[in-house]
């Protein structure tokens, strides 16, 4: 009989499926908004304002961002688990990352909501 031992942080199989579910994600809002934008037609500011004023899109595209983001942070973390090997350097690089995406989510934010 074969003894198994599991060591390891297991990030593979989450890591793996929010990376699959975001890219459905995606993919669906980018079916959407070709779908919008094929109907509404913006030719000005006035009409791309009234699509993404509307609350389900506002929240659509939150959504997608959302989705972007992790998608991006599954990827660098991988990135930087296979091919950083300091520890030190790396944790300063998942540290960078994040804040910087965290910084892409709020700015994402104050655009969308932006009166």
């Amino acid at each position: 009989m074969v003894t198994r031992t599991v060591v390891g942080a297991h990030y593979g199989l989450r890591g793996w499926l929010a990376q699959r579910i975001s890219a459905v994600v995606m993919a669906v809002y980018t079916i959407v908004l070709v779908v919008a934008l094929a109907a509404i037609r913006p030719a000005d500011y006035a009409t791309w304002k009234a699509l993404f004023g509307h609350g389900l899109m506002r929240v659509a595209t939150l959504l997608f961002i959302v989705s972007v983001l992790l998608h991006a942070w599954v990827g660098m973390r991988d990135i930087l688990m296979d091919y950083i090997k300091p520890t030190g350097l790396r944790l300063a690089l998942h540290v960078t990352v994040i804040l910087l995406l965290a910084g892409y989510a709020g700015w994402a934010v104050q655009i969308l909501w932006r009166t």
